[in-house]
């Protein structure tokens, strides 16, 4: 928001011809912090910001509505000799007016001698009922003090119009029921002709700001929308070129190679295909290239049929439906699918449309737009040369991902296309709403923004009530508090730290987490100073023998790296050589990205990472190639843990160069102590609120002395998920008593031992 804006700024502003001095949005803020007291201007500058909200409204909407008129009075009731004010009240008045006149369809209507009786009783009759329903929407209070003389002039020649209009269609009407003969077709179709003037002179009276956007044009829409800079360069080339091509023509020059129509845009969910197709629509129509701007959209599903020949008759129908305009076929690559079998009909379609697109009877009367994913759009126009030929090379749009400004401002768009508006605070949250989401390829750009906006609004929705004595503003206000609500995934408030804490012994593995945590939030605090952040190496090695922890601290890891902003989501996702590496040639990659792209924003855990690598040879190093090459194109959004032996993970990671210069971060997990093991021997007999004898409890410290543990944790929660079977076992035949059902003796604990001593 323009914070520096002065109120002789504000003032300034006192006529509608001239180019407002605070947006839309602006203005909200502005208002907000003057109904919260947060700001202090005259009665004048107040009444100015109200007129000025009342104008951005009416100009957005196009029509008056009560807000509009809530607006104004509250504009009146600071300073009603406001300039603007009496003009926007005069304004509204007409303008609304000006609405109701276009849903007179009067261009349209016409009369003629030869018309039979009845058909000119029923024109009639259709024209009286809607003029006298427009002369009832009449303005019949008018100021003295009008600003707009010229609107007011033009307005009197229709309200006088539309009167003689009135009275000759009742007379004429009154001669047809009468069966008298004659009625006066030639005065009838004369008066049709001056309300179709005045009702343009009307229009072009009103200030230019306000009726400019019934008169863009479609290089003017496209060059409104939020960002595309390179696509709008090439459409307005592109837009030019055939212009002058078709100017050429007139002159008496012949081009043998016409302009081709047909298009390509390649691009990512919501980067506005769909719109620019409609917008080319336009241009092609304007230009008189195509009969009319209407755009057919389609997919996979509606061409491709389930039996022999159902595919070309589908293809044939969209084909004849979009003759004049555009055939849109969106995600155009699935028509052809590489694993394509021979009852897939998509060849079908293909050949049907290219075979349209090239033949007498349809070719250059429908043009054909093929939208699509970059890369799928690139290899499936490479396998279809017969199709690729049909579109030149320079017609071939590629629509970026938009940046993150640019989401913003399409976040403030769709907002106040819903009449609401973000706080600054709150604009500044939502940011960090939107970079969550942009996880992976599935981000849907402008859509998945939109959404966003969309859930907020929800939440805000659901946890407020109207009450008659609400400020207006307060629900139109986005403000942090509504974004606090709406994130589902609350932040963890130190919950990992906390969980990290609470685990039994790992202290040089604690010291190392919390060691990465203040350092990471060092560097984000620098980083928001100005200075520069050292990077951050956040992949990790964990190594030890199995049951130390490495799963468990691996996943508070991952909640804390959520916690400290680094990742967006923060899950954790566990793998094993299994779930990356295939059994035959080239689906080895296809199976790790598809396992990597499940785990962006969080934890790609590889538990037993060593047995990736068996060889050369092995399918497995295709997987760590993938890896890597991944860990590189995802380096802020992915964070791999490999976990295993020490000895075995050393030599691992210092067999693929790749491997070593991404993983220098390592975690060593030791094997628990006699002393660890009587401790979490206990917290798991405590979490099902069973109870160890005191027997008991001397037995399993002596055995955990004496002998070395293959295991650790794990082989503990084994023995005491057995030691609970034995006692099962040992009190069926008792009588059951709360003690009893508690109490864990010496004598199950050594059965346990001998059942799991192995592990």
């Amino acid at each position: 928001m323009r914070n520096t804006i002065t109120e002789a700024e504000i003032i300034k502003w006192d006529t509608l011809e001239t180019e407002v001095p605070l947006t839309e949005v602006d203005t909200l803020r502005m208002l907000d912090q003057l109904e919260s007291n947060e700001r202090d201007y005259s009665k004048q500058a107040i009444a100015v910001l109200y007129s000025m909200l009342a104008f951005h409204r009416l100009k957005r909407l196009e029509n008056s509505d009560y807000l509009i008129d809530l607006l104004l009075d509250k504009a009146a009731s600071y300073d009603d000799t406001v300039t603007v004010y009496q003009s926007l009240r005069d304004i509204k008045t007409y303008f609304h007016f000006y609405n109701e006149l276009e849903k007179l369809e009067v261009a349209t209507w016409s009369i003629r001698e030869t018309d039979f009786d009845p058909v000119k009783l029923k024109k009639l009759n259709e024209w009286l009922i809607q003029l006298q329903q427009l002369k009832k929407n009449a303005i019949t209070k008018r100021e003295p003090n009008e600003t707009q003389p010229e609107i007011v002039s033009i307005y009197k020649r229709i309200e006088k119009t539309i009167s003689d209009f009135i009275e000759i269609v009742e007379d004429s009407i009154a001669s047809l029921e009468n069966k008298r003969s004659g009625i006066p077709v030639q005065r009838l179709n004369d008066y049709i002709k001056e309300l179709v003037g005045l009702k343009k002179d009307f229009y072009r009276a009103f200030p230019d700001v306000l009726r400019a956007s019934n008169e863009k044009s479609p290089l003017e829409k496209l060059d409104e929308m939020v960002g595309l800079d390179d696509v709008k360069k090439y459409i307005s080339q592109y837009y030019h070129y055939l212009k002058y091509q078709k100017e050429r023509k007139h002159m008496g020059f012949h081009m043998i190679d016409e302009p081709g129509l047909h298009m390509v845009m390649t691009g990512n969910p919501g980067t506005g295909k769909t719109t620019i197709a409609r917008l080319l629509a336009e241009i092609y129509h304007e230009l008189g290239l195509l009969d009319t701007k209407e755009v057919t959209e389609v997919n996979r599903s509606h061409l491709v049929g389930s039996y022999v020949g159902q595919s070309e008759e589908n293809t044939m129908s969209y084909i004849k439906q979009s003759l004049g305009g555009i055939l849109f076929i969106d995600e155009a690559y699935s028509l052809k699918r590489p694993e394509q079998s021979g009852s897939d009909y998509g060849q079908a379609v293909i050949d049907t449309l290219v075979s349209a697109m090239t033949g007498k009877e349809y070719a250059n009367k429908f043009a054909v737009i093929l939208a699509g994913y970059p890369e799928e759009m690139r290899q499936f126009l490479w396998s279809n040369t017969g199709l690729r030929s049909r579109f030149p090379e320079q017609n071939v749009v590629s629509l970026p991902d938009f940046k993150m400004v640019e989401l913003v401002q399409i976040a403030q768009n769709t907002a106040l296309s819903n009449d609401y508006f973000f706080t600054e605070e709150a604009l500044n949250r939502f940011e960090s709403v939107i970079d969550r989401a942009k996880v992976d390829d599935t981000f849907g750009n402008a859509r998945t923004v939109r959404d966003l906006v969309l859930k907020a609004i929800f939440k805000k929705g659901a946890t407020k009530t109207i009450n008659s004595s609400d400020n207006w503003l307060e629900h139109m206000r986005i403000d942090v508090s509504d974004l606090d609500i709406m994130e589902d995934n609350e932040r963890l408030k130190n919950e990992p730290m906390k969980q990290l804490d609470n685990l039994i012994g790992l202290t040089n593995i604690k010291e190392e987490v919390k060691k990465l945590s203040s350092f990471v939030t060092a560097q984000q605090k620098r980083k928001k100073l100005g200075y520069p952040a050292v990077p951050i190496q956040l992949h990790a090695v964990f190594s030890g023998n199995p049951g130390t922890g490495k799963t468990t601290v691996a996943k508070i890891y991952s909640q804390l790296l959520k916690e400290c902003g680094l990742l967006k989501r923060g899950h954790f996702v566990l793998a094993s050589r299994s779930d990356l590496v295939a059994g035959y040639v080239g689906q080895t990659a296809i199976k790790t990205k598809q396992k990597i792209r499940e785990a962006l924003g969080g934890v790609l855990f590889i538990d037993e990472a060593y047995a990736l690598f068996r060889g050369e040879n092995d399918f497995g190093k295709e997987a760590i190639d993938t890896l890597v090459d991944e860990m590189t194109k995802h380096n802020e959004n992915l964070v791999v843990i490999l976990a295993g032996y020490e000895n075995e993970m050393k030599q691992f990671i210092n067999s693929n160069p790749g491997l070593s210069s991404r993983f220098k971060k390592y975690f060593k997990f030791l094997d628990y102590n006699g002393k660890e093991l009587v401790e979490i021997t206990d917290y798991h007999v405590a979490r099902y609120q069973y109870q160890l004898d005191k027997y008991a409890k001397t037995y399993i410290q002596k055995q955990y002395q004496a002998h070395s543990i293959k295991g650790n944790a794990r082989f503990v929660v084994n023995l005491v998920d057995e030691a609970i079977q034995f006692q099962s076992l040992r009190i069926a035949d008792e009588k059951y008593s709360t003690d009893t059902l508690l109490l864990l003796k010496q004598e199950d604990f050594e059965k346990a031992w001998q059942t799991v001593k192995g592990v």
